[in-house]
């Protein structure tokens, strides 16, 4: 009888760590069992969900994929390189279909996709281009163009000295972004003061950067952040010496707090990229190579140093406070009420 007692504490105990180790529905665990169900199955390794945009695009690919028949594994790498690289391994062994990747080094996942190719795995490069590896397709936006949207909208201003705050180079999209960016300034008569590259998009290294770099802010009259991610922290430290609105601020991506900020005038824009339709797109686009059929919106082909890649690229929108309504608010990305939540609060 105690033996039997003992079993069934056991069997209790078993279930109730099971049950505590679930994650959320649409992002499975490591560990789960990738072809339980018979339905194609697409590995998805993002960079990492510290960057608000991410959980967009996953719960949108994520439902596309499962509306046209297909179950998604989601992981975060939390910006470790080779944690992606064990993923994407782990999604190997497990013969999934398809790997969908947003890689947080260009180069470093080479290998590893090189790798997957070579199982027969349909290989597709979201947002940003994994270099010198065989890919079935890449979907993104004219990072260049984001770049020149940013100097464009300074420009305007009549700025002259600017501040780069950008994300890490190991990133493919920065280079393209700064070149973009700085074209226009040589071409307006813009002078970059100093250029910071923040190691993984980690917000707080920009946050520290510029503390100790204070003075610079008496020699310029903007400063070009690479994200929304980091005009936050770019923004407080202004805000904190009475110069915010008054030293203009660009970011990327439409988070939410940035779109508060243009409509308060502590951040003059951002670079608004409809994920809706990337992931969407991207998520049909895979099903399409699994079906060995070619995917729609194919509009380009991008070099990855070794490979031309069959491209979708999709264009960029410059969001300020004249347009934030027609572009941010009618089209359900966010509300107006969060948008302009600061006005109901005074």
């Amino acid at each position: 009888m105690k033996k039997s007692l003992v079993n069934i504490c056991i069997c209790l105990l078993c279930s109730i760590i099971m049950l505590c180790g679930c994650g959320p529905e649409d992002v499975p665990s490591v560990e789960e069992d990738t072809k339980s169900s018979g339905l194609p199955v697409i590995g998805f390794s993002f960079d990492s969900f510290l960057i608000e945009r991410w959980e967009k695009d996953r719960d949108i690919f994520v439902s596309a994929a499962k509306d046209l028949g297909a179950e998604v594994n989601v992981q975060d790498a939390g910006g470790d390189v080779e944690k992606q690289i064990g993923q994407i391994e782990y999604f190997i062994e497990k013969k999934v279909d398809a790997i969908v990747v947003v890689p947080i080094d260009a180069e470093a996942l080479s290998d590893v996709i090189s790798r997957a190719k070579s199982q027969g795995i349909v290989v597709v490069a979201y947002d940003r281009m994994v270099l010198n590896a065989p890919l079935d397709l890449y979907v993104s936006f004219d990072n260049k163009r984001v770049g020149e949207l940013m100097g464009e909208a300074l420009s305007n201003r009549k700025v002259k000295n600017v501040l780069m705050l950008t994300g890490p180079l190991e990133d493919n999209n920065v280079l393209l972004v700064n070149e973009g960016f700085e074209e226009v300034c040589r071409a307006k008569g813009i002078n970059v003061v100093d250029i910071f590259n923040t190691p993984e998009w980690r917000a707080e290294n920009a946050e520290d950067f510029l503390s100790a770099n204070i003075g610079v802010l008496d020699s310029i009259d903007a400063i070009m952040c690479g994200n929304d991610g980091l005009a936050t922290r770019t923004v407080r430290i202004l805000a904190e010496r009475r110069k915010a609105g008054t030293i203009l601020v660009t970011g990327q991506d439409a988070e939410l707090e940035a779109c508060q900020r243009i409509v308060q005038g502590t951040q003059l824009m951002t670079v608004y990229k409809p994920v809706e339709k990337e992931a969407r797109m991207a998520a049909e686009a895979v099903m399409s190579l699994l079906d060995q059929r070619t995917p729609a919106g194919i509009n380009t082909t991008m070099s990855n140093g070794k490979y031309d890649v069959d491209s979708i690229i999709l264009d960029p929108i410059a969001v300020d406070k004249d347009n934030i309504d027609n572009v941010i608010i009618d089209s359900g990305f966010h509300s107006r009420d969060e948008v302009y939540l600061f006005k109901r609060e005074e």
